[in-house]
């Protein structure tokens, strides 16, 4: 039998990665949603601005599982499959995917630890709010 050794973003980390989010948002003057996930795509934590509608905490989930799941940013995804329709249409329709801005994953040692998504704006300042979270930590911006 084999193994392997995993590692998961803290709860710590989210904390952190949350309140640099959610203070991006309100400089930008937006009530948003922030979910931090784990290495699985399984909610680490999650924080609804007051004002936010619901709607933003689940599409905040969803950015943040497809990343996880995906190993790269909600955009980058939409560049990876624009040009091939099999993909662009069908890609989209499956459940928790998402491939617009406000998705990054969180890499340690580039390792996929966890992920981050942010919904309550234009798709440019969700993303904008996911980096200034992905800073509060010191995790790479891609």
């Amino acid at each position: 039998m084999s193994s392997f050794d995993k590692k998961s973003v803290t709860a710590e980390s989210a904390l952190v990665a949350i309140q640099g989010a959610v203070a991006k948002a309100k400089q930008l003057g937006h009530r948003m949603s922030v979910v931090v996930c784990d290495e699985d795509g399984a909610e680490k934590l999650a924080y609804r601005m007051d004002g936010a509608s619901s709607s933003t905490l689940r599409i905040a989930r969803d950015k943040a599982f497809t990343s996880t799941s995906h190993g790269l940013a909600t955009h980058a995804l939409w560049d990876f499959i624009k040009n091939d329709p099999p993909l662009q249409y069908g890609f989209p329709s499956c459940p928790n995917i998402v491939v617009y801005g406000g998705g990054y994953p969180l890499l340690e040692d580039g390792q996929i630890i966890g992920a981050n998504g942010v919904s309550g704006g234009h798709y440019s300042d969700d993303m904008e709010v996911a980096r200034a979270g992905l800073s509060a930590i010191g995790a790479p911006v891609g």
